[in-house]
This record gives C-alpha cells, structure tokens and sequence, in this order.
C-alpha cells in the first residue's frame, strides 16, 4: 500500500484493532446523550400540553358544521334540523372559497335546499290579485316574522328584500358540504330572469344589475368543483363496493412478499436473478400490451388526437382510448427497459458480492423470524402517532372564537349606519332597529381574539415539528433495534449455535434503556431539516405569482438542496444507530465511526449498496407487478372463473390503483426488514475485514462465500496466508 493510500486511510481515521474479547453487541454499555434524552421527554409533554389545550379549546363542528349569518351552527344543536346553508346571493361569493369561508351575503340555515326556481315577485303579484302568496317558499333570517298571519303588505316585502333580511330569489340547489349549491349554474340567469317580472331587483352587493355574463362568471369556478366533487362521490362508491376486494389484494401482497423473502433464504441467488428477469418479462409484456392497444386504435374514429385537444375530463376512460395515452406509457416503459439493461451490464461484476450479503442477510432473517413481523410495532406507533397530530391539528384549526361586524347589506343607504360597516359588535347587544333596518351584526369568521388564539399558527407550527420529530425517533428506534438483532447474528461464529437467545428482544431492550437520547438526538436533525423544506413550500407557496425569476430560482435550490441534505443525514443517521446498536456509544461518536468506516471503503460501498438497493427494489416491484397484473385482470372481469364477484364500477382503475399502491407499501415494510439486514451485515463485513486476518488468533466472522469472492478463508493452525487477488471487489 502506497504512502498516498496510507494517508488517505489516516484522513478517516484508523481502522478497526483487533479485540479478542469482542462477541458482537456490547452488553456492558451506560446511557448515552442524556441531556437530549431529557429535552425529548420535555418537548414530548410540551406536545402532549398543546394537544390538552387544543381538545379543551377546540371543537371540530365549527369545521364540520356550516355557520350562518347569526353565528348558529348548522345542522347542530337547535338547528339539527336545519342542516343546510343557505346564500342569499350568491353572486357576492368571489370564489367557491368564499362559499367555504363566509361570503358578503345573507346566509340561513334551511331544512332542505330550494329544488325550484322562484322569485319573491311572483308572490307580490298574487297579493296585488288577492290570492293567498305561499310563504312556505320565503327564505329569511331569524326573527323576521313571514307568513301567514304576520299581516304584511306587498311593500312591506319588497323592502325585507331590498335590506336582505329575506332572499329575492331561490333557483334548484344541491346540498354540497351542507351548502345549498345551484345545481345548474351556467343557466341560473336565463330561467331566473325569465320566471321573474322586471321589476325584480336582482343585485349584487354593489347595487348593479345581475346579467347573464356575470352569473357565468361568477359560479364558473363552481362549475368545476362540483364536477371533481361527482368524481370524488363515484369513486367513493366504487371504493365502498369493492373494499373487501382491495383488502384481499393487500392480503395477498403480505402473501407473496413472504413466501418471496423465506424462499430466499434457500435460493437468493436464483431468485435475484429471477427477479431481474421477472421485471424485464414484465416490462416487455408491458410494451407488447401498449403496442397492442395503440394498433388496435388506429382506425378508430377520435383516436388519433391529441391528449391536449381533449385537456382535462373527469371521465378518465377517455385517455385509454386515445393512441397518444398508449405511445406515451410505451415510450416511458422502453426507457425503463434500457436503463435497466444498462445497469446490469456495467454492475454484472457487482452482482455476485450483492447476491452474497443477501443471502447472508436471508439467513439471518430466517434465523430471527421475528424481525419480519417487527415493522408492525414501528408501524402501529406512527399510526397512532398520525391520528394524535390529525386530532390535534383539527383542535387548533377550530379553536378560533366567533367574530362578528357590522354589516349593511343596502348599499343605495347614505345614513351614518354605513360608516359603521366593518366595525366589531356583538350579536346579543346589537340594536338593529336604533342604527338601521339594513343593518345587521353578521358573522364573519373564527378569529383570534386572547393571546392563545394568536399563536395558533406558532402551535401549528409545533404540532408539525412535533409530528417529524417523533415520527424519525420511532424510525430511529426500529432501526437500531433490528440493527442489535442483526449484528448479534453476524457476529455469532458458529451459527446459529451461538446467536444470543432472543436477539431482536435483548436488542429492543438495550435500545430503550440506554440510548433513547441519541436515536432523539439523530432524529432531531432530520426534524428541522424536514421543517425546513416545509417553510420552503410555504414559501414557494405564498411567492408563485411573484415576477422575481432570482427569488424563484434561489427557492428552487434552496428546496433541491435541503431534500439532498435530508437524504444524505437519513443515510448517515441509520449507520450511526447500526454502530450505536454494537458498541453502544453516543450519537456523534458513532456517527463518526460509521462515517469513517465508509470513507475507508468508499468505492465498495458505494458499488455494493447501490446493487443491493437496486436489487431490493427490483424485488418490490416484482411483488407489485404481480399483484397488479392479477388485480387488473380481476377487476376488468377478464379472469373467467371469477367474473360474477367483480362489483358494478364506475372507474374500475380506482380499485386497482389502490391495491398498486398498497402492495408496493406491504412489499417495502417487508423488505425494509431485508435493506436493514443488509447494512447492518454490510458494515459488520467491513469492520470484520479489519479486525481480522483469517488466522487462527483472528478468524473472519463471515460467510465461507463472502471469503471466497474476497479471495480469503480462515486458516488452520500453522497454515501460512496465500497471496491473491482481492482488490477486485
């Protein structure tokens, strides 16, 4: 070794002495980070206090609940009866947010929403012929007495409705979120207009005449989202239908990721090469489908056009019956293809050493069977974890006080009552009839109004933090734990006679009783990393119709390079717990360890890793192709035998696409299991060839396999060490 080498080794420290008292995880270990052990139980009653304060102050069904004009609550409490919202004029909405959010206008909570069109006039029309006016169809705020009895004369109505306490018209409305909608809103002016008599005043807020142009315009924008909200209702029957059809699919992933990784541990290395083969057979089959169909359209009528010319349609059975849909997934499928096949010729030297560590790590699954069904405990904790921050973020979210103003909804008044608009009031002391008729104490949102309401975006804020944070430390903890179960099983010299017994137990153990402050103290960085990158989008959110190219630009790499930085302290933080889990250091020592050990080894851990990585993920999506090929075929009624269990669907790929994606989340909690294994194994491997030398004194800890790809083997009593060839690897 050269003098240049030797440097390079000393620039990352010296490597591994040999220990003969050495026999895998130390057991004799004190605890570590103490004082971040200490801040983590401290923040974690902080996070446990807001969450008290947000359930005392909050109440979700001022989210759930529409409110009206006076403050009452839809569809709750007195008004249980009354689940509907309903607009006066819902032209003064600028946007279905305002219709969301509260909106300029009148708003009552009604039983049932208008399923007519109607005007006020009519009604005054057959008072002025002497017929009776059904009142049953008048919608007006409380304590505006109309009806029959009440005595009221056609000028008495019409000036209810120029002070808006009664709505001028109603047209057909649909109850969407429990807010009437008009169910055709590109027609609302020319029937409205049409049923109603020319003296109606049809206005807006700013007095100006309702036309047609201005209702189009002004409920476009609901147009669209009542077209989503049908997608979304059909696709959620679908989901309903077929719920138990998607939980055997995710039944049936479990399955083959199972029996995928136990038959690995006979024959990894068929099965590597099976899966490498079994995702180019995919491929191929893949773009023999897409050529298939494109050449069975080809002489359809409407098929030759453009994926732009038809742009945006809720019917997604649109897209399959265009060519472009079929060339464009074939293009992106050949690509993958290729790609693929590059890196196998290029790595095909590296393949070998990869399929060697996963056949070691199958053994070492297969000796500690229960470290396949371990990801439940990290996975049930974050389920619970998720459902506390949900909880907590709907409290705080609903935790705004009712806020009132005065509103004057007859803009044509210049009485001094105007200039009141705007102003705080409260509904119960507010004298309408001392400042105005037209003038009314309205609500107008949830806001801040004591110093615990104004710091609901900073507990916000906390909330997320505390979610990251707690979300990494589980991470961490699975992590180290099955990092201690693997290294005692590598470190074991003969096996499995003398793996420890319980290994993923006594590992678990020695996890939560010593180093709960250094997995607190690595999963605090990745935390403020990841509420960094979230700033950034709230950034990126809040400057998208900014015209500074610099500041969009400066953002954008900001952005690229904090989601680098994350990926980089994530790779960093698992081969620190892997060395926190061996010699039971704190986090900064071992993150160094580990981080020279690498350096050491650079180029074969670099080469190595991204194989086995590779490999892993190969083998993911070989559990996902198969259960999405036989769930496409299911659930298109193309598997004969059991065509008459297929529900009626709408969107027959909504099904499919969620068992897609659960599988692959199945297959990568399994084989999570498996890239653990392999790290841990990896940098045992690593520091094994640095310790020992293969004589009698200093034995190899590995495979006899990883020693023959290595050139090495341990050596008898007297046996003298053969020189070869073992800086191909």
């Amino acid at each position: 070794m050269g003098k240049d080498n030797e440097g390079e080794e000393k620039k990352y420290g010296d490597p591994a002495k040999f220990d003969p008292e050495f026999k895998g995880p130390i057991e004799n270990r004190s605890c570590t980070d103490i004082i971040c052990c200490l801040l983590f139980i401290i923040f974690i009653a902080g996070f446990l206090a807001v969450g008290i304060l947000a359930w005392v102050h909050g109440d979700p069904k001022l989210l759930l609940y529409p409110t009206d004009s006076q403050g009452n609550l839809c569809g709750n409490g007195n008004y249980a009866s009354k689940p509907n919202l309903h607009f006066f004029n819902l032209l003064d909405c600028a946007g279905f947010a305002s219709v969301l959010d509260g909106c300029p206008t009148p708003q009552v909570c009604v039983a049932t929403c208008p399923t007519e069109y109607w005007a006020y006039a009519i009604e005054t029309a057959k008072m002025g012929l002497g017929q009776e006016p059904d009142w049953s169809k008048f919608i007006c705020v409380e304590g505006v007495n109309v009806g029959s009895g009440a005595g009221l004369t056609a000028a008495q109505i019409e000036q209810y409705v120029k002070d808006q306490k009664c709505a001028a018209y109603t047209v057909p409305s649909k109850a969407y979120g429990g807010r009437c909608i008009p169910s055709l809103v590109e027609t609302i002016a020319t029937t409205v207009l049409t049923t109603s008599a020319d003296d109606i005043p049809l206005v807006d807020s700013a007095g100006n005449n309702v036309t047609n142009s201005k209702i189009s315009a002004g409920t476009a924008a609901l147009a669209l989202i009542l077209s989503a909200q049908e997608v979304v209702q059909e696709i959620f029957t679908d989901m309903v239908s077929s719920w138990y059809l998607i939980l055997g699919g995710l039944g049936a992933a479990m399955v083959v990721s199972f029996i995928y990784i136990v038959i690995m541990r006979w024959i990894a290395g068929v099965m590597v090469w099976f899966t490498i083969f079994a995702v180019i057979v995919l491929n191929i089959f893949g773009i023999y489908y897409c050529y298939t169909q494109y050449v069975a359209l080809e002489n359809v009528s409407g098929a030759d056009s453009s994926i732009y010319d038809v742009g945006f349609t809720t019917n997604l059975s649109t897209y399959t019956k265009l060519q472009d849909t079929w060339l464009g997934i074939g293009i992106a499928l050949s690509v993958i293809l290729l790609i693929i096949l590059l890196i196998l010729i290029f790595l095909r030297n590296r393949i070998r050493i990869a399929i060697a560590l996963i056949k070691e790590s199958s053994r070492a699954v297969s000796n500690i069977m229960s470290t396949l069904f371990f990801p439940l405990i990290p996975w049930i904790l974050q389920l619970i974890l998720f459902a506390y921050w949900g909880a907590v973020a709907l409290f705080l979210a609903s935790s705004g006080q009712a806020q009132y103003e005065v509103q004057d909804y007859n803009t044509t008044n210049t009485s001094t009552a105007s200039n009141m608009t705007g102003q705080s009031c409260t509904p119960t002391t507010f004298d309408t009839n001392a400042v105005s008729d037209s003038v009314q104490c309205a609500f107008v949102k949830y806001g801040a109004t004591s110093l615990y309401y104004q710091n609901l975006f900073y507990l916000q804020i906390f909330n997320l933090f505390g979610l990251f944070w707690v979300m990494n430390f589980i991470v961490a903890l699975g992590q180290c734990t099955l990092a201690g179960a693997f290294a005692s099983y590598y470190w074991a010299f003969t096996k499995p006679k003398d793996i420890p017994t319980f290994p993923l137990t006594a590992s678990f153990g020695r996890s939560l009783r010593y180093h709960l402050g250094s997995l607190a103290f690595g999963s605090f960085i990745i935390a403020v990393v990841q509420i960094i990158r979230v700033m950034l989008e709230y950034i990126d959110h809040k400057l998208k119709d900014s015209e500074n190219r610099a500041a969009k630009f400066l953002l954008k790499c900001l952005k690229c390079c904090f989601w680098c930085l994350e990926k980089l302290l994530k790779f960093l933080n698992k081969n620190a717990y892997i060395m926190i889990a061996i010699y039971g250091k704190n986090f900064c020592v071992s993150a160094k360890k580990a981080f020279f050990l690498i350096m050491r080894n650079i180029l074969r851990v670099a080469a190595v890793t991204s194989v086995t990585v590779f490999l892993m993920f190969l083998g993911k999506l070989v559990v996902t192709g198969i259960i999405g090929t036989l769930s496409f075929y299911f659930f298109t009624g193309k598997i004969v035998f059991a065509a008459e269990y297929v529900p009626n669907l709408k969107y027959y790929m909504v099904p499919i696409i969620v068992v897609v994606i659960g599988a692959y989340m199945v297959a990568a909690c399994f084989f999570s299991v498996y890239n653990m294994a392999v790290d841990t194994l990896f940098l045992c491997f690593l520091e094994d060839l640095e310790r020992n030398d293969g004589s009698p004194e200093k034995p190899y800890y590995m495979s006899k396999e990883l020693m023959s790809i290595l050139g090495k083997k341990n050596r008898k009593e007297g046996e003298k060490e053969k020189k070869g060839c073992c800086g191909c690897c």
